[in-house]
């Protein structure tokens, strides 16, 4: 597998306001995008790809979602 690395990783407009109606008090994980931002870079990671071969998913969402399933004391 090989990295396409994207530059920007950007909420879409509608699912922040929708996030947002769905929890008006916020909740632990809106507040940490809202301080954190961005935290990782496909570029972090693009010494662990080779160049050629079928593109990868996107190590940034995958090392978040391994940090909120943690978080939630999930396997």
């Amino acid at each position: 597998m090989c990295l396409l690395p994207q530059i920007i990783y950007e909420v879409p407009a509608e699912t922040a306001r929708i996030a947002r109606a769905a929890f008006p008090k916020s909740n632990p994980y809106l507040r940490l995008a809202d301080r954190l931002g961005v935290i990782y870079q496909d570029g972090d990671f693009a010494h662990l790809f080779p160049f050629t071969g079928q593109p990868a998913l996107a190590p940034v969402r995958l090392a978040l979602t391994t940090i909120l399933q943690f978080a939630e004391g999930l396997s």
